[in-house]
């Protein structure tokens, strides 16, 4: 049965409602987040000030992620927490419109990333959640869908953000980046109630606690195995155009090898990938996610020979895609529905957040001393996932 007709099964209150959930916060994304940039700067903000404004907003997801996370957990609301961050960042964004000073654009800034902090999190919970409600179902709810949904949205709201600027202005992408968001928050309201919780799964009361979740084991590796493969993507995506115009590919061909890596993201998330995971499960996708990125990340350190890109460039669907749905699907069995955005958060916004953070700010270091080889010490990234993936293909929950 292909992947049209089991939408059309599912319809109402099922995988409908999600892809219009993930295809309007991606759209969002797609519209600002490559901009954004270019927005502080037009702002009148210098190099050195933009670097420290997109800093001080990481660290403001880092707070924010978590304690939103929690809020959703504690009080069984992850589509009202969604929906009141999704319309505060929308409403934050119009903040950029005045601000034309450093500390005016910091504020706003700063704001704007603690609202969006928990938005993917929140949403990978809820669609796991619905993953896990549909699982005696057929046919069944697959996360890759919908995540593949917004991957394609994101590629999407770029292309119509940058035919706007041209036509309008930059401020064209703050006005629809927030009707997005708008769109969003009435997408989660739409959902069907979270259903009761199991007591049998919860495994630590009705409000399990952090440490709870905290003493999993699976969980334990899971986030390390996640903060090295996906983390270990962060030279690639700092220093990768840098290095092929280096060696001489042009702007398009360097567009066309990124074009690459996102459509093979979207194919494994909707069509490979969910078929793929349950024919050999998370484990072992897992050790395939890490060989690819040993291979891909070994390949670009010897070499930027636009042939060789075009055939790695691919292995993005197998180093991030696969790692992301293997990851999702771990989660969705071993997390108490109690502590279900709690998760998430840890995992999106502190492991993987925190480590990319600190992964770009090596790879600058890594690339300026030892140039291309830099990309060596992504593959030992890699490679040193693999024994944690052993040890949780191995490891009972506990």
């Amino acid at each position: 049965m292909g992947v049209a007709r089991q939408m059309n099964a599912h319809g109402r209150g099922g995988l409908l409602p999600f892809i219009l959930l993930y295809t309007m916060l991606y759209a969002s994304f797609g519209v600002v987040s490559p901009f954004f940039p270019t927005l502080l700067q037009a702002r009148g903000l210098r190099p050195d000030e933009i670097g420290l404004v997109l800093a001080l907003s990481t660290a403001a997801r880092l707070v924010s992620g978590p304690l939103a996370g929690r809020v959703a957990d504690l009080f069984d609301a992850l589509r009202g927490v969604f929906a009141c961050f999704a319309v505060a960042a929308a409403l934050t964004a119009f903040g950029f419109l005045p601000a034309h000073s450093f500390w005016s654009a910091l504020a706003v800034s700063v704001i704007y990333a603690a609202m969006l902090a928990p938005l993917t999190t929140n949403a990978d919970a809820l669609a796991l959640g619905a993953v896990a409600s549909a699982a005696g179902a057929n046919p069944r709810f697959e996360y890759g869908w919908v995540r593949g949904a917004g991957s394609a949205a994101f590629i999407v709201g770029s292309v119509v953000a940058g035919q706007a600027i041209a036509a309008i202005d930059l401020d064209v992408i703050i006005w629809v980046g927030s009707a997005f968001l708008v769109a969003a928050a009435a997408a989660a309201m739409a959902l069907p109630a979270s259903r009761p919780r199991s007591p049998t799964r919860a495994g630590a009361g009705e409000n399990p606690s952090l440490r709870a979740l905290l003493k999993l084991r699976k969980f334990r590796l899971l986030i390390i195995i996640a903060a090295l493969v996906l983390g270990s993507h962060a030279m690639h995506d700092s220093f990768a155009i840098i290095r092929w115009e280096a060696e001489g590919i042009s702007p398009p061909a360097a567009s066309v090898l990124w074009s690459e890596s996102v459509a093979a993201e979207v194919v494994v998330f909707i069509v490979i990938g969910p078929g793929l995971l349950n024919r050999i499960g998370p484990s072992r996708a897992m050790m395939l996610a890490a060989t690819a990125g040993v291979v891909r990340w070994s390949v670009m350190a010897l070499t930027a020979e636009v042939t060789a890109m075009a055939l790695i460039e691919p292995l993005h669907g197998l180093s991030f895609a696969l790692l992301h749905l293997a990851c999702m699907r771990l989660l969705g069995e071993v997390v108490p529905p109690g502590l279900a955005a709690t998760a998430q958060a840890i995992y999106g916004t502190v492991a993987i957040g925190a480590m990319t953070a600190l992964l770009t700010l090596m790879s600058g270091t890594l690339y300026g001393r030892f140039g291309a080889g830099g990309f060596w010490a992504m593959a030992a990234l890699c490679l040193c996932a693999i024994p944690f993936i052993t040890q949780i293909g191995r490891a009972r929950n506990g």
